[in-house]
């Protein structure tokens, strides 16, 4: 079984940073891919960014230059630096990954999700 534990969330004011931390544990033969969505109330889950083994990103139009995606390869683990945070951005943030188990299992894993508010 695999294991994401996400960290990092918070309140911050418009105009500062944050950073989440998403580490993955368990049965890890390799990681295909990584990402964030995030999801504000009343809202459809949303792609933030996304990063493929590789170091292929994607992100979406409204993070695009304030938020940065990398990836520890020797952690597991993946970061998202955000920054110039606006209160639209508020939401709770959950880490994705495409995680091999085996020659036979490959699987898709959701974190918990960390709360980041921005107040104006």
């Amino acid at each position: 079984q695999v294991q994401l534990v996400e960290s990092g969330g918070g309140l911050v004011q418009a105009g500062g940073s944050l950073r989440l931390s998403c580490a993955a544990s368990g049965s890890i033969r390799s990681i295909n891919a990584m990402g964030w969505y995030r999801q504000a109330p009343g809202e459809q889950r949303e792609l933030v960014a996304h990063l493929i083994s590789g170091g292929s990103t994607n992100y979406s139009d409204s993070v695009k230059g304030r938020f940065t995606i990398a990836m520890d390869n020797a952690k597991n683990t993946v970061y998202l630096q955000m920054n110039s945070l606006k209160p639209e951005d508020t939401a709770v943030y959950y880490c994705n990954a495409l995680i091999r188990s085996s020659i036979f299992s490959i699987k898709d894993y959701w974190g918990q999700g960390t709360q980041v508010t921005v107040s104006s």
